[in-house]
């Protein structure tokens, strides 16, 4: 603490005589005392300092856990939103799909039909015609188609190709026949 300096009579006379001796010595006596308090403050900062970094370390630490632990959960949600709405938009691009098959199947049938190629109900009805009279021709005693007795689903599954083929072949030879002919 600050000393104080009696200001009396005696003092003033002595102050003169002495060239204000008591009062330097107590202002010098008090800048040490503050110089000293700012020393023991300093250290002490320099002491609590360091406790007080770690406990901020420590904090910051705690605190970037949580923010992790927020932001991995913010993510899965994400995900999980992103990966529905793709099944969403997969599924919806299944049915588009499955309608645009749908039409093309239709247009190409419609298509072949107007050509006059045979659809495949049409050669299924006329392989169960064929296995029909077939089975009739064998109760009359005859021999299946062509001579075997092999079923007539095979044998007309094997001529309906190239019953296609050749009937397209023929014409064409005819008329260039008939050309050269000419």
């Amino acid at each position: 603490m600050v000393k104080k300096v009696s200001k009396g009579s005696s003092a003033r006379s002595s102050q003169t005589a002495a060239g204000a001796s008591p009062l330097a010595g107590a202002i010098k006596d008090s800048a040490q005392q503050i110089w000293l308090a700012g020393l023991g403050a300093f250290a002490k900062a320099q002491e609590e300092g360091g406790k007080a970094f770690e406990t901020l370390v420590k904090e910051g630490l705690s605190m970037q856990r949580k923010t992790q632990a927020v932001a991995e959960e913010r993510l899965s949600e994400a995900t999980s939103r992103v990966s529905s709405m793709a099944n969403d938009l997969q599924s919806k691009a299944a049915g588009q799909w499955d309608k645009l098959e749908s039409l093309f199947e239709e247009r190409v049938a419609k298509a072949l039909g107007k050509l006059g190629v045979p659809s495949a109900r049409d050669v299924d009805a006329l392989i169960e015609r064929i296995d029909a009279l077939n089975a009739q021709v064998m109760k009359m005693g005859g021999m299946g188609v062509a001579g075997t007795d092999k079923p007539a689903r095979k044998a007309a599954a094997k001529k309906t190709p190239a019953a296609k083929k050749a009937p397209a072949k023929r014409p064409a030879a005819k008329k260039a026949a008939a050309t050269k002919s000419a």
